[in-house]
């Protein structure tokens, strides 16, 4: 079961080439992704100015997601392999610890706003669009970041 789609092929597009523009299509795709999280954390704190209804605390867990996506964009592959000209201040050793640090930060931004939804949101029976708005632009900012390993 685990190999059935080996041999799947998805149809052909002869009128554009993909292989000189995966990387353009990929950063503007992360950008749209990254930008409309950041554009729904903004309308909420702007709809709901009021502490009581979104704590100002709350924005550090996109902070933290935006901390995170550029230390994991920072480091490119041949870093991580070991394949690059230049061995940088601690080598291969150092690009995959500062890679570790940022998806472990990136996590822990996603887990925590999904912390502040339920806790402070679904539970309380209160309006839950500020919790949505932490949840999704966490979690697109994670979904922005275009580091293909």
């Amino acid at each position: 079961m685990a190999g059935f789609l080996d041999n799947f092929r998805w149809p052909e597009c002869e009128c554009i080439d993909w292989s000189e523009r995966r990387n353009a299509v990929a950063s503007v795709v992360a950008g749209i992704l990254f930008f409309t999280g950041w554009w729904i954390m903004i309308d909420a704190a702007v709809v709901y100015p009021k502490p009581e209804q979104l704590n100002h605390a709350f924005h550090t867990c996109g902070v933290f997601s935006t901390l995170a996506f550029f230390m994991i964009n920072a480091v490119s592959n041949a870093q991580v392999r070991g394949d690059s000209y230049e061995s940088g201040c601690l080598g291969r050793t150092g690009a995959r610890v500062w890679l570790f640090i940022g998806f472990m930060l990136m996590f822990g931004s996603l887990i925590a706003s999904m912390w502040i939804l339920f806790g402070a949101y679904v539970t309380q029976n209160i309006d839950v669009y500020p919790g949505l708005a932490v949840f999704f632009q966490n979690a697109l900012i994670f979904f922005s970041f275009v580091h293909p390993l």
